[in-house]
């Protein structure tokens, strides 16, 4: 299958895309290359799926490029006749989402309804929308459910992301194309944004700076390892298969909470490091719990991730520190 995928030089794109070129697609990939963190990290996970195309002898192309730009995605997709798309990119991140809401909006929205449409105009019949699970806000009712109302978001890109569920929603009714919305809960692993806890801690821990903790070290997090995340994205692929259009939501986590206090112990046990702790006040916009409700995934999809933290953060810290030997400041 020839597949489109946006934000493919990116954390989650980068595994994506080797993933479905080792299953036997062909991909177009979209980024845009931006500076939210450092470009060269993306450059580099490129060259790495790029590798394993050529090592596989399999078709990727890169488009570099704004899903702002209609008519660049109009272009692209059209000459490139894909048979899916699956729709990463975006502004991620909720705090700085709180100081740039227009730039949010303008991306996560403007962006994806721009693609909505120059997919529909392009005869493409399979998407996947990536989703946050920050949509569920500081929800009362645990673990999180897709059946549970999203009607409260607590920062702006929670509200972006509950946003372009209801535009694909609105693509699915008008058009008849098979859309799955992903909730990721808290993803992490080799190639992880600089700027996300786990590797913001690792970084700091090795230079044996004090990590700061938002908070009692009480709030908790569903990590989610990325290679789980992948096979549910796989699996989502597949559902929105056959003649029947289909639109869905999923979540995408490992339904194991874990507090940030214990997250620390895990990394400073991975890392061979005590760590300094600095307590600081809780963030406006952040939430006090991810917890995914795995049943529907689980019965609609097959998914069940496995990977357990302890694990995860191992795998994690060997490839924090093949890192930084094979190529010095590239976490900054």
């Amino acid at each position: 299958m020839n597949i489109f995928v946006t934000g493919g030089a990116g954390f989650i794109g980068s595994h994506l895309c080797e993933r479905l070129l080792l299953l036997g697609h062909d991909l177009i990939v979209l980024d845009n290359f931006n500076d939210f963190y450092d470009p060269a990290i993306k450059r580099r996970n490129f060259a790495e799926v790029a590798e394993t195309a050529r090592r596989l002898g399999r078709s990727l192309t890169l488009s570099e490029g704004d899903i702002r730009d209609s008519r660049f995605l109009e272009m692209t997709l059209g000459e490139g006749e894909p048979e899916a798309v699956i729709h990463l990119a975006a502004m991620a991140g909720v705090r700085p989402s709180i100081e740039r809401p227009a730039l949010y909006a303008e991306v996560n929205l403007g962006g994806t309804l721009n693609l909505l449409d120059a997919s529909r105009a392009a005869g493409v019949r399979r998407i996947l929308f990536a989703s946050s699970s920050s949509v569920y806000g500081n929800s009362p009712t645990v673990p999180f459910a897709e059946s549970d109302p999203v009607d409260t978001p607590i920062s702006p890109y929670a509200a972006t992301k509950k946003g372009g569920e209801l535009l694909c929603h609105t693509w699915h009714h008008l058009y008849g194309i098979s859309i799955a919305c992903l909730r990721f809960f808290t993803v992490y692993g080799p190639r992880q944004r600089p700027d996300l806890a786990i590797h913001k801690f690792a970084r700091m821990l090795s230079r044996g700076e004090p990590l700061p903790i938002y908070g009692d070290g009480s709030t908790s997090r569903d990590y989610t390892y990325v290679d789980d995340i992948i096979d549910g994205v796989i699996k989502a692929l597949e559902w929105t298969g056959g003649d029947i259009p289909r639109y869905g939501i999923f979540n995408l986590g490992e339904s194991r909470p874990v507090a940030l206090r214990r997250l620390v112990s895990v990394l400073e046990e991975a890392m061979g490091m005590p760590a300094q702790r600095v307590e600081l006040p809780m963030q406006i916009g952040d939430v006090e719990l991810t917890f995914a409700d795995l049943t529907k995934s689980a019965s609609q999809l097959g998914y069940r991730p496995s990977t357990e933290i302890e694990s995860g953060i191992a795998r994690f810290v060997a490839w924090f520190r093949e890192e930084q030997r094979r190529v010095p400041g590239a976490p900054e």
